[in-house]
């Protein structure tokens, strides 16, 4: 039983370093070929959103298309980031969660 414990206790401590080394780890996500790019961490959330200055160009639309448009490339970028943050947590709790699924007496 004490074994048992100590392997609980171990995966545990496992899987909270996994959690801070996603908090740590940035990952990109861009819309519009490059055009808005945005940065999250492994645990989704957002750090950084950087916009090119030709997304903003109204030369062929009006301000607000341009301005809708923009929006929903931000929205797409942020996605796209947060999924490759899923992505990311998938591959580095994945194993360890099946791990302390397999515990007898455990909530996962």
């Amino acid at each position: 039983m004490q074994q048992l414990l100590q392997q609980a206790q171990k995966m545990q401590q496992d899987l909270a370093a996994a959690q801070q080394e996603l908090a740590e780890t940035p990952v990109e996500g861009t819309a519009g070929g490059g055009l808005v790019k945005a940065t999250v961490n492994g645990s989704g959330e957002l750090q950084g959103l950087v916009i090119d200055p030709q997304a903003v160009d109204t030369a062929d639309a009006t301000a607000e298309e341009t301005a809708e448009n923009l929006a929903d490339l931000v929205v797409a970028a942020v996605r796209d980031a947060n999924a490759a943050a899923q992505e990311l947590q998938q591959q580095k709790l994945g194993p360890l969660a099946q791990g302390l699924g397999g515990m007898p007496g455990l909530p996962f």
